[in-house]
């Protein structure tokens, strides 16, 4: 089974929980175990909140307006991509990532609690995002992370995650 779709989306708030909830219908839709989705979805949402917040300021014209959205679900992995058209990813330190069980449960329940909002703010958006803390839990969510510049047109997250399907799945990798 091989299933992917692709969104071209505004760097607004409200279109964080638009590719959270497609995401959701899909992986339901499919039979993947709602565990696996929920942290697929919650690292979306720490994507897609990156790039409201930072995904743009290159120059005027309706590309830094805009970010968009790849799922791939192919045979037993999951593939997101986020791609937008800010000024990129500041080099990373090593060891930047390391927290707590704890503080990563907290970061993801704020996460949980703002992607299921109707009408998240800017501001809830921002916070989510703020200091790094939403690529370290993409990271933390993810089986294989990956963080790229491309100079001149913006930063691109990817990340997949091996596949659990639930018993009744109606679409069973093959």
């Amino acid at each position: 089974m091989s299933i992917w779709w692709s969104l071209h989306l505004r760097r607004e708030a409200a279109s964080v929980p638009l590719a959270r909830r497609l995401l959701l219908g899909t992986m339901e839709t499919a039979g993947v175990d709602p565990d696996v989705s929920y942290d697929l979805s919650v690292a979306l949402s720490e994507a897609c909140a990156n790039a409201v917040e930072h995904g743009g300021d290159q120059g005027a014209g309706e590309a830094s307006a805009a970010y968009r959205v790849t799922a791939y679900l192919d045979g037993e992995t999951c593939r997101i991509e986020v791609a937008d058209s800010g000024p990129g990813f500041p080099a990373r330190r090593g060891g930047q990532c390391a927290h707590t069980a704890a503080q990563s449960a907290a970061m993801a329940a704020t996460t949980a609690t703002a992607a299921t909002t109707s009408t998240p703010t800017t501001a809830a958006v921002a916070a989510i995002a703020e200091g790094g803390r939403g690529l370290c839990l993409i990271e933390q969510l993810a089986d294989h992370v990956h963080f790229r510049n491309r100079p001149g047109h913006g930063a691109v997250v990817s990340f997949d995650k091996i596949l659990k399907w639930r018993e009744d799945a109606p679409l069973v990798a093959s």
